[in-house]
């Protein structure tokens, strides 16, 4: 199971801006062996970086894409699902009963969502309000994605064990076919090693070990 080591930093002191800017995402690891194992095409650099302090667990995506989609239709799930995103999944334990579902657009809109086996999604949940913050910023070559969930939610869930939390980090792009419709190349941290796209399967997490 690949590993993806988080950097403790001091309290209260990264406060995010959607812009992957501040100094301290120096003192992060940079993630960046994403794939895509259902594709042929290798895609375009990702970056993940992530740190933590005693309240809070931060991560940002920065995503070079020059030609990002987003459906603009409303702002419902199915709007946000058919849209470039980064996405964030963590469970207690391979059973994935439950396991708890961040995905994240550039504007930034959010569907979160609980899960349970065999792709049962609970789209009334969402992870508490005051525990999640989320910025964004578009640029010419890339959109950034910031997230600061706090540490005590992940513990009311039971997603920290040992100071290990285990997630999965993915990507979804869509791009225009010729028939002008648009459809998504699924990028994933992990080779869940399944024929078809499938994140929501044991195979696709990895752990985050907070130092």
């Amino acid at each position: 199971m690949k590993n993806y080591t988080v950097n403790r930093i001091g309290k209260n002191i990264l406060q995010i801006n959607g812009l992957g800017d501040n100094p301290f995402w120096n003192q992060a690891e940079i993630l960046i062996d994403f794939i895509s194992p259902w594709n042929d095409t290798k895609p375009e650099k990702i970056e993940m970086r992530a740190l933590w302090d005693t309240e809070n667990i931060f991560f940002c995506y920065t995503v070079y894409d020059a030609k990002i989609h987003i459906d603009r239709k409303d702002d419902s799930v199915d709007s946000i699902a058919e849209s470039d995103r980064v996405e964030i999944f963590f469970r207690r334990d391979e059973t994935l009963n439950p396991y708890y579902c961040l995905e994240i657009d550039p504007t930034p809109r959010i569907m979160d969502f609980i899960a349970y086996p065999n792709k049962k999604f609970d789209y009334d949940w969402n992870w508490p309000e005051n525990d999640l913050i989320v910025k964004s910023s578009t640029k010419e070559s890339c959109f950034v994605v910031e997230i600061g969930i706090s540490i005590q939610s992940l513990n009311n869930f039971h997603l920290i064990k040992n100071n290990i939390i285990q997630a999965g980090l993915f990507r979804a792009k869509y791009t225009k076919q010729q028939n002008n419709l648009f459809e998504p190349t699924w990028i994933s941290w992990i080779n869940p090693n399944t024929e078809t796209p499938n994140f929501h399967i044991a195979s696709s997490f990895g752990t985050l070990t907070l130092v």
